[in-house]
């Protein structure tokens, strides 16, 4: 799974700096996953279309969800490849959500909500515009699947190609935000019997108190 290409390519086609990026998949073998990367920006709305007229509101760019048909046979792989894409573009970590369906009774309109989220479904604008900017052809068939099986859902937030370049305090990174291949840590397979969080914590603060006990 190039996981790590696929960002690299949305973030030169953009030009814009990452708040974050999420990855949803389902626990069934060979099923499309979705990236969906949330882009920090905001588009500029005027009056009239001339170099001249100032903005009367900006409106947040939208994020890019992404249907990736690679196949795997494992979760552990597609927990292998977010932690690749994670570790290589500097992440302090990566926390990995494990969901129960939301098709059961006493199920909140959270949770219902968060699924569709997690799959670049999002039901409604804000302001009357896109949250989500989608080219998920099976997205549907997914979050149907995820309401009755579960679904996993990674999340990181890169500091090459984010905007946390600045705040970043981690002795692990080069002076451009990266590590080098490969990641040294090694998948917790994920058990996918109810709601579970697991955190691979990459960095290592650069001014760290010292354990002078």
């Amino acid at each position: 799974m190039e996981l790590l290409e696929r960002i690299e390519n949305q973030i030169s086609a953009t030009g814009l700096p990452l708040v974050g990026i999420t990855l949803a998949a389902i626990p069934c073998p060979d099923t499309p996953v979705i990236l969906t990367l949330h882009w920090h920006g905001f588009i500029k709305e005027k009056l009239a279309d001339t170099p001249r007229a100032e903005a009367v509101s900006y409106t947040p760019v939208p994020s890019s969800a992404l249907q990736l048909n690679d196949r795997w046979r494992d979760l552990v792989a597609v927990d292998r490849a977010a932690m690749e894409a994670a570790w290589e573009l500097g992440a302090w970590d990566v926390a990995r959500a494990e969901r129960r369906g939301c098709m059961r009774p006493g199920t909140s309109s959270t949770e219902a909500l968060e699924c569709l989220q997690a799959f670049g479904s999002f039901p409604f604008g804000i302001n009357g515009s896109q949250v989500v900017v989608a080219d998920a052809p099976d997205a549907g068939e997914l979050v149907q699947l995820a309401a009755t099986r579960g679904y996993l859902l990674w999340l990181f937030r890169p500091v090459s190609g984010g905007i946390w370049a600045d705040v970043a305090d981690d002795a692990t990174l080069t002076s451009g935000g990266r590590r080098s291949p490969p990641c040294p840590h090694r998948p917790i397979p994920p058990r996918c019997d109810g709601n579970r969080r697991t955190v691979y914590r990459f960095g290592i603060g650069a001014h760290a108190p010292l354990d002078l006990d």
